[in-house]
Order: structure tokens, then C-alpha cells, then sequence
């Protein structure tokens, strides 16, 4: 009875293997075409991935974090503040 079952578990087996290759192949292929259209430019997303001390494609290290000063943040904060206050405001007028 035992031989039995592991002949039935066997086949399940085979069965899976066989169709999780074929997905494997199905994605492969699909990757294949992304990268062909993107013109092998693949590199820049495990690049990003690794951290920023990381290489890219082209050799360069990549770009640093840009930091703004506590004024510059205050100057967006406030021209923000204004254009929301200005959509606010015509779409007031207009349900008016």
C-alpha cells in the first residue's frame, strides 16, 4: 500500500514540476520582452535595490539625496499653501 502512494505522490510531483517550469518559461519570456523594450536598461532597478553605495549601469555612483535648506522648505510650504488656498477658493466660485 505504501508503494501505491508514493507512486501516486510521485506523479503529483512530476506534474508540478512540469507546470511550474512551464510558468517559469511563461514569465522568462515576458521578462525577455520588458527588458527588449526597455532597451537594456535592466540594471538600474537591482542597482537601487542594493543600497546607496551601490555601482550603476554606467559605472557612475548614483545621485546623493538632495537636501534643502529650513528656508527653501518654508518658501514650498507656503507657495503650496497658496495654491491650495486658490483652488479652494475657485471651487467655491464655482458651486456657487
Amino acid at each position: 500500500m505504501a508503494r501505491g502512494r508514493s507512486d501516486q505522490n510521485a506523479g503529483i510531483l512530476e506534474y508540478a514540476l512540469h507546470h511550474l517550469e512551464r510558468e517559469r518559461d511563461e514569465i522568462e519570456a515576458k521578462i525577455a520582452h520588458i527588458r527588449r523594450q526597455l532597451g537594456g536598461r535592466s540594471a538600474s532597478a537591482p542597482a537601487a535595490a542594493a543600497g546607496p553605495s551601490a555601482v550603476s549601469s554606467n559605472g557612475a555612483l548614483p545621485a546623493r539625496k538632495r537636501v534643502l535648506s529650513e528656508s527653501a522648505r518654508k518658501k514650498i510650504a507656503a507657495a503650496q499653501k497658496r495654491r491650495w488656498a486658490e483652488h479652494r477658493k475657485a471651487k467655491a466660485n464655482a458651486a456657487a
